[in-house]
């Protein structure tokens, strides 16, 4: 039993109620100065490797924003890399390509015969190699080139035989840019180990990325912020991965395919628009689970564009490991957000000056940031 007066121990529960939300509040505006949640993390380009008849084809798919930091692609300093500036200055970016991939067919490197580059549909640059090898036993592959582009990127690699069978496929960074693949016979279990490996490297890039995604998370705040209990919070946090799955797979499928300029701007809105409902309609707004499906399907377009920049599903094989075990990343991502704040958020809801005044405070919070970026997707990018 509290010893102390009513009027002290409510005057103790309001000021632990404040110093939490304070806390968050403090954590909220601090992503502010957080300039990389403008975008969703580019930091993934993908090389294939292709088998022919006497020869191997190898194919590197980067964003071209990426591509300008490897060589002066962006001639008037402007951010922006048109397919003009690129068809001038695409001979340096083969040039620097060749020479920092290497391919080795049983440990004798092989120099390309022909470097050709192109812009693809999705502005992403393509430089396309050809090297001459006949058959072997093992390959090794050295990416050098993604010391080359932002910190903590990675590059998807697969290996695929003449028959677009994926034999071997793996993620890169700058500390591991090495692999060697033996070529498994009819009886090898090399494959499916491989296919064990590259599902948790996209499981990890799953979780990461939502985990770094502050505005996707920003928006499932938003949201939660007026659930009751676990029932409404499960609603509203199914509807949500039900949505942005639907949209994730037809993005990387190709099937629908929306800018990056217009799905960015709409996320930062979503995020707007919940927190001015929250503000307007109060408590436990209804349809609450409609708009987290509805906004919901336009985050999946933001998901799809890690994948789309990696050139998975431009046809080459290997779509649907990567789709599936990417988005059970996400997935669990949120889990564990969701696990780690809804106890917090539940708990304040006890307290009716949590209700009447933080709540609105935080959704005001929601607001000014979801403003800022759009303001800085719109206008400023």
């Amino acid at each position: 039993m509290d010893s102390r007066n009513p009027g002290q121990a409510a005057s103790s529960r309001l000021a632990g109620s404040r110093v939490v939300l304070g806390a968050i509040l403090v954590m909220l505006f601090s992503l502010l100065s957080l300039q990389d949640a403008a975008a969703h993390d580019p930091g993934l380009s993908s090389l294939t490797i292709r088998q022919r008849t006497n020869s191997l084809e190898a194919t590197l798919t980067v964003a071209v924003k990426d591509a300008a930091q490897v060589a002066e692609l962006d001639k008037d300093h402007d951010g922006i890399v048109t397919p003009g500036e690129f068809a001038q200055t695409r001979s340096q970016f083969e040039t620097a390509v060749a020479r920092q991939l290497f391919i080795a067919p049983d440990g004798k490197v092989a120099m390309p015969q022909s470097v050709r580059s192109r812009l693809d549909e999705n502005n992403n640059a393509e430089v396309l190699l050809n090297f001459d090898a006949v058959a072997f036993f093992n390959l090794e592959i050295q990416s050098k080139i993604i010391a080359s582009l932002p910190l903590g990127h990675r590059q998807y690699l697969q290996v695929q035989n003449s028959t677009g069978e994926t034999l071997f496929e793996r993620l890169l960074s700058a500390a591991a840019d090495h692999a060697i693949v033996k070529i498994p016979d009819a009886h090898s279990s090399i494959g499916a180990f491989e296919a064990a490996r590259s599902f948790a490297n996209f499981l990890c890039l799953g979780v990461k990325h939502i985990l770094t995604g502050y505005d996707h998370l920003l928006f499932l705040f938003g949201l939660l912020l007026v659930a009751r209990g676990f029932f409404s919070s499960l609603g509203i946090i199914t509807s949500f991965t039900i949505a942005h799955s639907i949209t994730l797979a037809v993005a990387t499928l190709h099937l629908v395919q929306i800018p990056s300029r217009i799905v960015e701007p709409l996320i930062a809105a979503s995020i707007v628009f919940v927190g001015i409902e929250n503000l307007l309609r109060g408590d436990i707004p209804t349809a609450r689970r409609m708009v987290a499906f509805g906004f919901g399907l336009i985050h999946g377009f933001g998901f799809a564009s890690v994948l789309r920049e990696a050139g998975i599903g431009s046809g080459t094989g290997g779509i649907i490991l990567p789709l599936f075990s990417f988005n059970l990343g996400v997935e669990l991502g949120q889990i564990m957000v969701a696990a780690l704040a809804l106890p917090i958020i539940w708990k304040l809801r006890e307290n009716p000056m949590f209700i009447a005044r933080w709540a609105p405070a935080c959704s005001a919070a929601v607001v000014l940031l979801g403003s800022f970026w759009f303001v800085q997707r719109v206008w400023m990018t």
